[in-house]
């Protein structure tokens, strides 16, 4: 999903802040006589969401909450791996026309929005399949400033044009109708495989009409869905979720999410079978940026799950291939590691003429070469051993391990530093210490993003780069960074992309003409060779020829030298043994909060923090 999985650290004053945060849950529970009988699980995130609009759902934070508040027809298996797409709100998988240009979805009954002042009598209605379309049509809105709307831009018929006439809700979508209250049929413009995935995003999230409109830009804090939780709190150190006791009832089956007895035995899972979920009360979200505030916080009790810090490996870990958990930690808690559905990579803006494309072909010429020699320049490596700790992987181009279409064979040859071969495409290019740009180097606020920075700056140094030419451009906050990158301000733009769906066309489109700033393509790339692969790869299912096609369009980028990409870092995830729990940040993301359960300790997981 997303970037904007982003997955850059955030605002280091959140670590503060959450402290105090959590420690006000902790003691209004002391007030709470009902506390001590709830059920609560506390989920510790590295980041903060800017928006719980599912429209705005464009990093795996905010996914992981909207999620959780809205519904969407489908979403992903809980414990299948791979990764496999099951219906949520829809009643099964798509009806799809033979020439696979007309989906038809009919929706489960008894869904309901939570009771909100927006609605007449302040009481919740049914959700009807005249919500989807809204929902979608607003990614289409430019009022909306949406940020979802590359899922199905030139996919459905009519959208585009809606959009171009104005974005008037009351007039129809040829390819986008409500059949009746339970029915939503889609027609493609060309054969678009992956939507069924896309309609497991939270951007796809369904919204009611009546509360966009009585909210207006405040929407973005007063979340109105039919999801398995409602918002009590949200502020800038965290979010507080309560069980939607309207939330339709039915009972989980393992058999049907993929249970695996061989591996997933140990996670006292079997108990759930045929229960009703969700099984927690409450949870708590403190939004915790600064590693060792959330590793504190882990130690200390105050949270049950953290993505956990590499500066804590050495602690946590007592091998690295592969990762086990320290005997000290193994009494207290789970492990999972998982090599993370997405990479992190830094991009070229090649908006600016400093860097990327310029109107004279001969200083473009040069900027391509400056890029070049910054790509050789660059030390994966390094930034694995200090930054992963090692346990990342490494890979050349933009289709990261995790997908179907990645070549090993391919990547094994590469990234390879290349100091001499930087140095000699500076020379023949005409780049001295004197006449090269400065380059800008964006990042939000935090230690660990400043000492990444500087190591980039050593790594320029290494290729004869001034010093005092590589800045700094940092943000106070996740959000600043990212609205300055979606408005094309930074030259050099870091980020992590969690891949939506398990199909490397989800990591092709970052790099597709089409979806440049605001959209997903933040290095703003523009190449017709690629993008006319893209096009015609976009129409085919999987297959050998559609991977052939995905490899040339990867090997297109990296020729271009438009990113520095790239590393899939192995994910360590910490969670307290007294929870029945698979935790998960691909895929699945925040769908599993629904399942999580007490297990062998459940009383200790009583009231721990409550209003």
């Amino acid at each position: 999903m997303s970037r904007r999985g982003g997955v850059s650290l955030l605002w280091i004053g959140l670590a503060m802040a959450a402290a105090m945060w959590m420690t006000a849950c902790s003691d209004s529970s002391q007030d709470d006589p009902v506390g001590d009988q709830r059920l609560v699980y506390r989920h510790a995130l590295d980041g903060a969401p800017r928006s719980l609009d599912p429209a705005q759902a464009s990093n795996v934070y905010a996914k992981i909450l909207a999620v959780n508040l809205y519904d969407t027809l489908y979403r992903y298996k809980y414990l299948a791996r791979p990764y496999q797409l099951t219906p949520n709100l829809a009643e099964g998988m798509p009806q799809v026309s033979a020439d696979g240009l007309i989906y038809t979805i009919r929706i489960k009954p008894g869904a309901l929005f939570i009771d909100d002042p927006s609605f007449p009598g302040g009481k919740g209605r049914a959700v009807a399949a005249s919500d989807f379309v809204y929902s979608i049509k607003r990614h289409f809105d430019p009022e909306t400033r949406a940020q979802g709307a590359w899922l199905w831009q030139e996919r459905i018929v009519g959208l585009d044009q809606w959009q171009k006439d104005g974005a008037d809700y009351d007039q129809e979508v040829p390819g986008l109708r409500a059949l009746d209250d339970r029915t939503l049929q889609i027609q493609l413009i060309s054969p678009f495989p992956q939507l069924a995935h896309t309609l497991a995003q939270g951007f796809s999230a369904v919204v009611p009409r009546e509360a966009v409109e009585h909210y207006g830009r405040e929407f973005a804090i007063n979340p109105v869905g039919s999801g398995p939780y409602r918002l009590e709190r949200f502020n800038s150190s965290g979010a507080v979720l309560e069980k939607n006791e309207r939330f339709r009832q039915h009972p989980l089956s393992l058999e049907a999410e993929g249970y695996d007895p061989a591996s997933q035995a140990r996670l006292g899972l079997n108990a759930l079978d045929g229960r009703v979920p969700p099984f927690m009360d409450r949870i708590e979200v403190p939004f915790i940026a600064e590693d060792a505030a959330r590793w504190n916080a882990f130690i200390a009790g105050e949270v049950d799950f953290i993505k956990a810090p590499v500066t804590q490996f050495d602690r946590i870990l007592a091998s690295r291939n592969p990762p086990t958990l320290s005997e000290e930690l193994s009494q207290r808690y789970n492990l999972a590691a998982n090599l993370e559905s997405g990479f992190v990579h830094t991009d070229f803006n090649m908006d600016d003429p400093a860097i990327g494309y310029h109107p004279d072909p001969d200083q473009a010429s040069r900027n391509k070469a400056l890029r070049c020699a910054i790509v050789n320049a660059f030390d994966w490596d390094q930034r694995n051993e200090v930054f992963y700790y090692g346990i990342g992987r490494a890979f050349s181009g933009i289709i990261p391990p995790t997908a179907p279409e990645f070549d090993a064979a391919q990547s094994r040859l590469a990234p390879q530093r290349d100091i001499a071969g930087a140095r000699k495409l500076l020379r023949e290019a005409g780049w001295n210490p004197r006449n090269t740009p400065v380059l800008e180097y964006g990042f939000p606020s935090s230690v660990t993003e400043r000492q990444m920075f500087e190591q980039f700056r050593s790594f320029m140094a290494d290729i004869g780069y001034p010093p005092d030419k590589v800045r700094p451009l940092t943000f106070a906050t996740y959000g600043d960074y990212a609205r300055a990158y979606l408005n094309r301000e930074v030259m050099l733009t870091t980020t992590g992309w969690t891949m939506d769906y398990p199909d490397a066309e989800n990591t092709m489109q970052l790099f597709y003409g089409a979806n440049a700033s605001p959209g997903s393509n933040s290095a703003n790339y523009v190449n017709p060779e690629f993008d006319r692969l893209y096009r015609a790869s976009a129409t085919m299912p999987p297959s050998p020829m559609r991977t052939s096609i995905y490899r040339s369009m990867n090997r297109i980028v990296m020729e271009d030298c438009a990113t520095i990409s790239g590393i899939s870092r192995t994910l360590i995830l910490l969670w307290n043994r007294e929870l029945a729990m698979l935790p998960d940040r691909s895929f699945v993301g925040g769908f599993f909060f629904r399942f999580v359960a007490p297990g062998v300790g459940e009383s200790s997981l009583r009231g721990e923090s409550s209003d």
